[in-house]
């Protein structure tokens, strides 16, 4: 067998009463649908969902508003029923108008063929628009691949663009640009820099030849010498002693007082003026300059170093101060070597010394320093402009990627652009087709208002009252409303109370008739869906056998839809048809020639467990072709779904009563004995057998034996009153443990083993 047809509801997902968060749905429902499940699992749930297209998927290009739901349910018993001279009138067509007839059936047709090129557009619409979608995807792809490079190392500028979408878009949305990617690079590190903060500038120098111009460095390069003419200077220079008799006066004179600071003797009265006419006044303002230069040298050295000297406590990360401390480092030395030839001239004033210049190396420095206030400075004008640079280095960055992805885009603005064409014209093409169903229907409509009469409709369901015996009352025409039926008995008066399975009964032939015509003469062109919900409640065996035959009727006009050779029935006018009932006579009455009709047949079973329903589409692997399906029916024998529940039973006290009812019908009615004899067999006889690993009685298992065997005590009437017997005292495993042993106790275990096994 082949795949299923899809056909015009293609899924129901169910998410009301038991199936509330159960994730439920109807795995592909075709053209013919069974649905079998006991009372309250769920069915009422399913048939209320089709009427209401709650959570109804349809075929491409189709919904709800397309079709005429009939649902056929209690309350459509209720609703139509109410009173029973009120009811109205089912239009059909007039028979004798043959003409009219064949008209309607041609643009039937015709609205058939609308229809099928409608969602034939609409489903090659859909592929377009996956195709779009692929298109669409895989472009986004390759950009994000493409510009993986850019997105990382510019990453923060990706924020809220970190999905192949959203980044896709902004790209689209930006103007190609190349750009400087260095510059691009600051702009991106200053922007976004983890604390964007403004960092404080380096100290600049003022004047780079501050030091080099000291007032008085030129007595450096000069040879100092005493030129005085007396005795004692003449005697002092003679032993060379001219400097260390100045240093040691200038240092001792005030400590020594009138004595000698060497051998410690008086010094003559008149020693300081004889010591003063030893040195001329030129050599003692020389002497006076070198010192003052000195402490000048200092003073202007430490207010120029000291400043340069004390980095900022945050320093800009992206400035490396080696090559300023290197500079700074020499700086200090050449100033030490300065301040030392300023000292060394003063102790010897009449050698020459050279001076080493500052400047050059504060012109480097100021240059280093420059360069560095620059970076600081640019990164000091980004942080204050703030989120305006953060948008300037997106928009830069996105326009370079556009840049770098433009043949990528242009490819794919072409290709686009043609499934965008394709798709318009299926648009016009469904327009098209939706205005041709629509002057179809108004046609038919038009064709049909002038050829329904109610009498047929009236006729027929009398006619099945009539033959299912069911005497007594029949349908006659309203004295004063026309195309209306009342319900009366023989005697003419309105046929009140009367049974539910009387009321069922005709309120289905009501139903049946309804469907084939319209109770307006206006006929509705819109499709026809019939749901029918537990459809024999209550009825007799003539009557059931009716309602079988009628449905199976109504499956024949389904079944013409996807398969019209050698019709059974005539017509086609059910599109899908979903039957739901918990009556498994019933169920194989109308399901025993469809298991094999795969491809536009389906059978569901609905099961409840706890309180939570679900639904199963019932089908397995064709055993004569192992790579195809094949339909199962779910109503089988009794006895073999009894095995099926033991099989799926969690709950210990289920499982009791399932293995009771499958002890009873196999030992008691198949294999004739009684229950003494049985309760004998196996808890007499079989006691030894009761035993555990270490051989000794195991009375748990016994007495959970002995309370699984009471259910099935000939006295039993109805279901057991649980006494012997709580849930909590057994676990599902330990049951199914004991329901085994009594098979090998009674020799029936190959047995046992057959039917565990078809449901393991």
């Amino acid at each position: 067998m082949g795949d299923k047809i899809p056909t015009h509801i293609r899924r129901i997902t169910l998410d009301d009463a038991t199936f509330e968060n159960t994730n439920a749905f109807v795995e592909e429902p075709t053209y013919v649908n069974f649905f079998f499940g006991n009372n309250g699992t769920g069915k009422s749930t399913i048939s209320k969902a089709i009427k209401s297209g709650v959570g109804v998927t349809y075929a491409p290009g189709r919904s709800a508003s397309d079709y005429n739901v009939f649902l056929y349910d209690e309350e459509f018993i209720n609703r139509n029923f109410q009173s029973y001279h009120g009811m109205a009138g089912v239009y059909t067509l007039n028979s004798d108008n043959a003409t009219a007839q064949q008209q309607i059936e041609e643009q039937q047709k015709k609205l058939t063929d609308a229809r099928e090129a409608q969602q034939k557009a609409t489903e090659e619409q859909k592929k377009l628009n996956s195709a779009r979608e692929t298109l669409q995807k895989d472009f986004q792809k390759e950009c994000w691949d493409t510009a993986k490079d850019l997105r990382e190392e510019f990453d923060k500028t990706q924020d809220s663009r970190r999905k192949s979408k959203q980044f896709t878009d902004a790209v689209l949305a930006a103007a190609p640009k190349d750009a400087d990617i260095e510059k691009l690079r600051q702009l991106y590190e200053s922007a976004y820099a983890a604390v964007a903060q403004q960092y404080e500038l380096l100290t600049t120098i003022a004047d780079t030849s501050v030091l080099d111009a000291v007032e008085n460095l030129d007595l450096l390069a000069l040879a100092i010498v005493n030129i005085a003419d007396t005795p004692y200077a003449n005697f002092i220079k003679k032993i060379g002693a001219t400097q260390w008799v100045r240093e040691g006066h200038d240092k001792y004179a005030h400590e020594a007082g009138d004595d000698c600071p060497y051998c410690h003797r008086p010094l003559p009265e008149n020693f300081e003026q004889t010591l003063t006419d030893s040195f001329d006044q030129a050599y003692e303002e020389n002497l006076k300059k070198l010192r003052d230069l000195l402490v000048e040298y200092k003073r202007v050295a430490n207010e120029l170093f000291i400043p340069l000297q004390k980095l900022p406590a945050v320093l800009y990360p992206k400035i490396d101060p080696k090559s300023y401390n290197d500079k700074l480092t020499a700086i200090r030395t050449t100033i030490s070597l300065n301040i030392e030839l300023i000292t060394k001239k003063i102790n010897e004033p009449a050698t020459p010394v050279v001076y080493e210049k500052v400047a050059p190396l504060l012109d480097e420095l100021s240059d280093i320093i420059s360069a560095h206030n620059k970076l600081i400075q640019a990164n000091n004008d980004i942080v204050a402009a703030g989120p305006k640079k953060k948008r300037e280095c997106t928009d830069q960055v996105f326009s370079l990627i556009r840049f770098k992805l433009d043949a990528v885009i242009q490819a794919y603005k072409k290709s686009d652009a043609d499934l965008v064409k394709e798709i318009n014209d299926k648009t016009t093409a469904i327009d098209n087709h939706r205005k041709d169903v629509l002057a179809i229907q108004a046609e038919i409509k038009r064709l049909s208002a002038t050829t329904v009469e109610t009498e047929s409709a009236k006729n027929h369901i009398n006619n099945m009252l009539r033959d299912s015996g069911m005497q007594g009352f029949h349908l006659e025409p309203h004295e004063t409303t026309p195309n209306v039926y009342k319900v009366v008995r023989d005697d003419g008066t309105v046929a009140e109370n009367l049974s539910e399975g009387e009321k069922n009964f005709i309120a289905f032939l009501y139903f049946y008739y309804m469907v084939q015509g319209s109770t307006s003469p206006d006929a509705d062109p819109r499709e026809k869906i019939v749901v029918i919900d537990d459809p024999v409640s209550s009825m007799d065996s003539n009557s059931l056998f009716i309602v079988s035959t009628l449905v199976r009727n109504m499956i024949e006009v389904c079944r013409n839809n996807a398969d019209n050779r050698d019709p059974v029935a005539k017509g086609n006018y059910i599109k899908q048809l979903f039957v739901l009932t918990h009556n498994a006579y019933f169920h194989r009455e109308i399901t025993y020639n469809y298991v094999n009709r795969y491809e536009y047949v389906s059978f569901y079973l609905i099961r409840k467990r706890g309180n939570h329903s679900s639904v199963r589409l019932y089908r397995e692997v064709d055993p004569k072709c192992p790579t195809q399906q094949r339909n199962v029916n779910p109503v089988r024998s009794s006895y073999a779904a009894l095995w099926e529940e033991y099989h799926e039973c969690k709950s210990s006290l289920t499982l009791m009563n399932v293995t009771r009812k499958i002890l009873e019908y196999y030992f008691l009615q198949l294999c004739g004995y009684d229950g003494t004899e049985l309760r004998k067999a196996i808890l007499v006889d079989g006691r030894p057998l009761f035993v555990d690993e270490y051989g000794n009685e195991d009375k748990e298992q016994f007495d959970l034996a002995q309370s699984m065997l009471a259910y099935i005590s000939p006295e039993r009437i109805g279901f057991h009153d649980g006494l012997n017997y709580v849930e909590e005292s057994a676990d599902p495993d330990v049951c199914r443990e004991i329901f085994h042993k009594i098979f090998s106790i009674m020799r029936q275990e190959q047995h046992y083993k057959m039917m565990y096994a078809v449901y393991d």
